[in-house]
Order: C-alpha cells, then structure tokens, then sequence
C-alpha cells in the first residue's frame, strides 16, 4: 500500500548510537536555510510532545491530543503497539504542515519498525552496536542487516559507521540503493578550530567543530552533512547556513552539563559502543578532582560490557534500581561491578534521585558528577532541574 509523503523530503535515520544527534543536526541545518521542517524522534526524557518538532518547536498538546483521536478512529479493531500509535499520530500531524523537510528517527531496528512504513528519499544508518539482541540479532552483523532494512531501490543510503558491518554494504546492494560509507565517499575531519566537509560534490572548509561534545560527533556530522549534500539539487544548502547550524546546535542528554563546582554531566549513553564513547569525552575533557558516577540501567542491555567500557574514569559509584519489570535492580549492577574486579567504593540506592543527591553531597567543586546509563535515568534528573 502507497502512503502519502509525509514532505517534499523525507530523512529517516537508524542505529544503535548517534540517531538523535543526527537529526538534531539536520533538523537545525535545514531550519538555518530557511526552510519548514519537522521532525519525530523517540524516547523523550521528560515530555512526550518532544518527540514530535514542528519548525524547531515542541507540538503542542491539542495538536497531539487531535492527532491521538484521529489515530483512534482510523484504527478501529486493528490492534496497535505504543509505538505504532505514537508513529502514526506523528505521521498525521507532520502531514497536516506541507514541510519541505521530514526526519523521521526509527525507534527500534529498521526493517520492521514503524517508521519503515515510510519511504525514505535519503536512508541514514548511524553507529552500530550490539543493543536489544533479544529483538535483532547477537552480533553487529545480524544488527546491521535490520538497520539497513530503511533502504530503497534507487534511493540515496548513507552509514555512519566509521566500520560497517558488511551486512550493510550487502542490503543495499541487494535493494539496490545507492550507498555511501563513512571515508570512503565522504569525511568530515577536525584539525584545531578549523573543519571540513568533502562529499556529494562539496568540500566545505573553513566549519566550524561541533557544539556537541566529543569526537564521535564528527562522525555524526559527517553522516548528516552527507545527507545535506545529497538533496543539494532539491533543498539548497549554503556553506553559511551549516556553519550556523553546526555552532550552536546541542542535544538533551548527550554530554550535557548542567550544573558547575561539581560539574553535572548528564548521558544517556547505555550500550558498549556509547559508553566507550563517554569515556573517550571524560578523557578528552577532563577534571582536577574526581568522577562520581550516577548509573542505573535496564536489564536487557549488556551491563557488563557498557560499566566496563567506563571503569577506569570512575572514582565512585552511586548505582541506582530503576523501576520493573525493564529496570535493573542497583544489586545486580554491583554484582557486576564485582564480577569485573572493581575496587572504587559503590552505594547502592533505591532510585536516581537519592544516588544523585548522594553524590553531590560527597562530590567536591573540583569533581564530577557523571549521570548516564538509561534515558530514563537521566530523564529522572531533567524532570528534576526542572
């Protein structure tokens, strides 16, 4: 069944770390050209009308509640997922605009999540990891092929991925899209202040670096800029106008401070791959005094894996429980801090809140306070910062 566009372009991005940096990206590219843009990303941290933007703006809540009705009605006895629902009300209300842009963030997987329902002119494939196994696969390779189920015969695909996957490669040559592959058809490279973009006829120089921290954002740029470049001829974009975008553009939850003497960092960092990646910012940024670890996970995620990917950078834990039946009890993450010979001094508490308050008391105003593992742990703290 053919379903009406959504706008003039769509973007829908999958992977395992780096979607919402991605389209955050994109979303604020187009915006600074000038053009109307909408966007649906998933989860939120502390209000579900984040997860559907209209020009840069949260929707509002008449506009999602009409949407929810609509969905209702049309649904009659077809049952449907939260997801699925909430796909369908952002479909609706992102149709209603006429948008030149649309970016659409898969929720889980690729070839049979909700978004996929919707053909993508541009296929974005970010960062690939080992993450809810139990739905795509044990290893990189069966993840990717699922990731790479957004392709399109003849259609523009592009991975971010510094090492795909050859499943990948291998879904969009089976599909027949037309891929390109981080270093090889493009790069987006760092060299002091200084950037540059080559790929899909442009070389830009002279960008600036990312307002988000940490080198693996260069990768994500790199992927959004492709996708930029590639709808040149249909949405033209101005060096100026990226350059604009690139500087002032940030992301809830990704190596977010918000607080100083300590310093609060929020992540939502929650897989090897994004963990590995937080450590490599912690090192890449670091403090005079010491990291204070706020965690609480869930329990299908690979715990061992992504506390040791950060164990070094740790001085002290605070584990927190969070709520069943997902969440991990803060038990188990000591066990596993044990498991693999960690000798920093670990609390234990019942929730976020209390081993956060815990570790700012003990921290000092040289240390830091490091909030990560779940957007539900830390959409706990931003709901109370407020």
């Amino acid at each position: 069944m053919a379903l009406r566009p959504i706008a003039s372009a769509t973007i829908i991005v999958a992977g395992t770390n780096g979607k919402g940096s991605v389209v955050a990206l994109l979303e604020a590219i187009y915006l600074a050209a000038g053009y109307s843009v909408g966007s649906y990303t998933s989860p939120h941290l502390v209000r579900y009308n984040e997860r559907v933007h209209l020009n840069g703006e949260e929707v509002l809540d008449q506009d999602l509640c009409h949407a929810f009705e609509a969905v209702e009605a049309a649904r009659e006895q077809t049952a449907l997922t939260y997801f699925e629902f909430g796909t369908l009300a952002a479909a609706y209300i992102l149709q209603s605009q006429k948008l030149d842009v649309a970016i659409l963030e898969v929720g889980l997987g690729g070839r049979l999540d909700a978004v996929n329902l919707f053909d993508a002119d541009i296929a974005i494939v970010t960062g690939i990891d080992v993450d809810h196994s139990d739905w795509l696969g044990k290893d990189r390779e069966s993840i990717g092929y699922e990731k790479a189920g957004i392709f399109r015969t003849g259609k523009t695909a592009i991975c971010g991925d510094a090492k795909p996957p050859s499943s990948v490669i291998d879904r969009a040559t089976e599909v027949g899209a037309e891929l390109s592959l981080q270093g090889r058809d493009f790069s987006f490279q760092c060299r002091q202040h200084d950037c540059q973009f080559d790929g899909a006829g442009l070389s830009w120089a002279g960008l600036p670096p990312p307002a988000l921290t940490g080198q693996h954002q260069q990768l994500n740029l790199g992927t959004a800029l492709m996708a930029v470049g590639s709808l040149q001829a249909s949405l033209p974009v101005t060096r100026a106008q990226a350059a604009k975008a690139i500087a002032m553009t940030t992301v809830a939850g990704r190596f977010q401070r918000v607080h100083s003497q300590p310093e609060v960092v929020l992540d939502v960092a929650h897989n090897p791959q994004a963990i590995s990646a937080l450590a490599r910012t912690c090192f890449e940024t670091p403090v005079t005094g010491n990291t204070l670890a706020v965690v609480g996970m869930m329990q299908d995620k690979a715990i061992e894996d992504a506390l040791a990917a950060l164990a070094e950078s740790i001085d002290h834990w605070y584990l927190a429980s969070l709520p069943p039946p997902r969440g991990a009890d803060a038990a188990v993450l000591k066990n596993t801090l044990e498991h693999i010979g960690i000798k920093k001094p670990v609390g234990e508490f019942t929730d976020v809140s209390s081993a956060y308050h815990a570790a700012l008391s003990d921290a000092q105003p040289q240390d830091r306070v490091l909030v990560f593992g779940s957007f539900v742990t830390v959409g706990a703290i931003m709901h109370e910062l407020g």
